[in-house]
């Protein structure tokens, strides 16, 4: 069992932390809008509570499950309350025409959220190439990525206590590949795939 700290109240938050509750984790909830965080902690039920925002978060673990432009300024203003944490990046920074990243630069914005937290926090790339009702009713791979060998051990606790199987793609400098991974996501579900009701994974040739 792991104890979360989730930063977000949007649709991926709310499954994220259903699949995290329905896998014996505890969960905390934290949004800038208070009743929603509340909202959301109390639809999720199984003992999940609500945090104040931009305090030390509960949780050992703490997925931001925010647009990618919102990453890094809460990874900022949260500070030092984020020290000692494991800081589970999930986003996508996708620019206007889904065809290319938002940064040039090749650096993602779990590189960029490292930089901005305290030094005893660890980042992890992860959940970024699947799209949320996969994640709801699928089970995907999950890939991560990080520097920290045990932090990426808890997060891959953590993803197989949500049933699914973590696997690691190597140091947190593959996060901006991670994030190219997602960008070829959304291209085949555009075109080759014609749907979005998969996910990327792992076929293994049979032993």
């Amino acid at each position: 069992m792991s104890n979360i700290s989730i930063i977000g109240t949007g649709n991926m938050a709310r499954t994220i932390g259903a699949r995290a509750i329905a896998g014996g984790n505890t969960v905390e909830v934290m949004g800038r809008d208070q009743s929603k965080a509340a909202d959301l902690a109390k639809a999720l039920g199984g003992g999940a509570t609500t945090g104040e925002w931009g305090t030390a978060p509960a949780g050992d673990i703490v997925i931001v499950a925010l647009l990618y432009d919102g990453v890094v300024p809460v990874v900022t203003q949260y500070g030092d309350a984020l020290a000692g944490k494991v800081i589970v990046d999930i986003s996508n920074p996708f620019n206007s025409t889904f065809d290319g990243l938002a940064h040039r630069e090749e650096t993602s914005i779990a590189q960029e959220a490292a930089k901005a937290a305290p030094a005893s926090a660890s980042v992890v790339k992860a959940f970024n190439t699947i799209f949320r009702h996969v994640l709801e009713k699928g089970q995907p791979d999950v890939f991560i990525a990080g520097d920290d060998a045990q932090a990426k051990a808890g997060v891959e606790a953590f993803v197989k206590s949500l049933g699914l199987r973590p696997l690691d793609v190597g140091g947190l400098k593959m996060a901006h590949w991670l994030e190219g991974a997602g960008l070829v996501t959304v291209g085949l579900a555009n075109h080759g795939v014609g749907n979005f009701d998969f996910a990327p994974g792992i076929t293994e040739l049979p032993v």
